[in-house]
């Protein structure tokens, strides 16, 4: 039998049409052998409500690119923002209103790391700027910003623009509780993936995208919807517990607690740390003062309540 290359006209008309696709991807996925993601694709994303109320607000999805991971001392390369509109009452997502991706030249050249980890360069950077208005002006008509680690992005763009501290923050890794709904990692790609999609991840306004994404989700064991859980947990204040001068021979009951140590990098004093409710401190007071601290001593604990304009923030 001969046999003969294909040329290139040969080969393009060997590609699955979207009917053919998806008539693979059902044959495959009934195999139960298989299991497919598809590229996130916001713009013909069937999720979308698209009920729009009278008392519909404008949220914003944001992620950023940066020089390194310490926010005084470095700076913001990518920003990504996707402005959406929701209902907040029924924490239905509407659509997507507005989208904003930008880079800027930091002055000095990138790290090998972060040019790996991005795939931005010099070369891509010189003599950009992040465009203040167009941001301000998005920012301003927002209700709330998203991120997928809040405690990092918000500290960056605080700095860069003042105007988001004004905002109330959430953040889809820190305030789900994803260890309740049985997922093992929180990053952004392993949680669009359990929901069956893919980004071109690091990237500021695709994660931005992916965060997005997530957001129209429903909790895979509860099947709560995800964006109305974190709407929830926006409104909650709590009180942030600083240990100081924890007896080093306790961190192990400390840590196994749920404290985290801050080495005071933040502006903030060295010491074992936890968030909890406002509702809980009494009992985490009677924990520190039996297991902790000798004799019930808790005079050396700083408690600080938060809320969503302060929380993740430098101030919280």
């Amino acid at each position: 039998m001969s046999r003969r290359k294909l040329s290139g006209t040969d080969a393009a008309s060997h590609i699955l049409n979207p009917l053919q696709a998806e008539i693979a991807v059902t044959a495959l996925k009934a195999t139960g052998n298989y299991r497919i993601l598809r590229r996130l694709d916001l713009d013909n994303d069937q999720r979308f409500s698209r009920r729009r109320s009278g008392k519909s607000l404008m949220g914003i999805c944001l992620d950023t690119e940066t020089t390194g991971f310490d926010s005084p001392r470095d700076t913001i390369i990518e920003l990504g923002v996707v402005a959406f509109e929701y209902d907040p009452d029924s924490g239905e997502i509407t659509g997507i209103v507005d989208r904003y991706s930008g880079l800027e030249d930091p002055g000095t050249p990138l790290s090998e790391e972060v040019k790996l980890v991005t795939g931005i360069t010099d070369e891509l950077l010189r003599g950009e700027q992040l465009d203040d208005v167009r941001v301000e002006e998005m920012a301003r008509k927002a209700s709330l910003v998203i991120a997928h680690n809040a405690g990092f992005d918000r500290k960056f763009v605080e700095a860069r623009f003042p105007f988001f501290a004004q905002l109330p923050w959430g953040c889809t890794l820190a305030q789900i509780d994803w260890q309740r709904e049985l997922i093992s990692s929180r990053t952004l790609e392993y949680l669009l993936f359990r929901y069956g999609y893919f980004i071109d991840a690091h990237r500021a306004v695709n994660d931005a995208e992916g965060v997005l994404g997530l957001l129209l989700e429903r909790l895979p064991r509860s099947e709560k919807p995800l964006f109305k859980e974190l709407l929830e947990r926006l409104g909650e204040s709590t009180a942030r517990i600083s240990a100081l001068n924890a007896p080093f021979d306790k961190k192990e009951q400390l840590k196994a607690r749920g404290y985290r140590w801050s080495d005071g990098s933040n502006g903030k004093h060295k010491s074992w740390w936890i968030e909890i409710s406002e509702a809980a401190v009494d009992a985490e007071m009677a924990f520190l003062a039996a297991e902790i601290y000798l004799q019930g001593n808790v005079r050396a604990v700083d408690i600080v309540k938060i809320n969503a304009r302060d929380r993740f923030s430098v101030r919280g």
